[in-house]
């Protein structure tokens, strides 16, 4: 895939991703979790991957659509979708259920505040996987919830 055509698709995911995250926070879907910080938007992608290289998981894909807009010359407030999941999770997870595999990476929404700090959105593994309705797919999702909880309290803390 040609750069632009790829740097135009993570464009693309990435207001995607901020619409469906708008509406888990106003719609309330199960496990929706936003923290704010004292940290502006920068910092906090930055403590963002940060906490996910110590939980040893791995950032699959970054995706911001101000990032796109400020390469054309336009500013919206920072927003940024960071991928996150790990292979030996992933071969699990496609063992037990190959329609999860949609869900997967698992995602960190930072979105820069009108005070200038950031706040960090997600959702809990175990909550993105409930709907396949498998208890061994559960389990697995349930091992994810306390990781991806640390890197959410370790991005926005201190």
């Amino acid at each position: 895939m040609k750069k632009r055509n790829f740097t135009s698709a993570l464009i693309t995911l990435a207001m995607l991703a901020s619409v469906g995250t708008s509406s888990a926070q106003s719609t309330g879907l199960p496990g929706t979790h936003t923290l704010s910080s004292k940290h502006d938007f920068s910092t906090l992608v930055s403590r963002v991957e940060a906490a996910v290289a110590q939980q040893k998981m791995g950032l699959v894909a970054t995706a911001s659509a101000s990032a796109g807009a400020a390469g054309r010359g336009v500013k919206i407030p920072g927003n940024a979708v960071l991928m996150v999941f790990r292979n030996d999770y992933a071969v699990r997870m496609l063992q037990l259920s190959v329609p999860a595999g949609i869900e997967a990476p698992i995602r960190f929404y930072v979105t820069e505040n009108a005070n200038g700090t950031a706040s960090l959105t997600y959702r809990t593994p175990s909550a993105v996987f409930t709907p396949y309705q498998s208890e061994k797919l559960n389990a697995m999702a349930a091992e994810l919830d306390p990781i991806f909880e640390r890197i959410a309290h370790d991005a926005v803390g201190g």
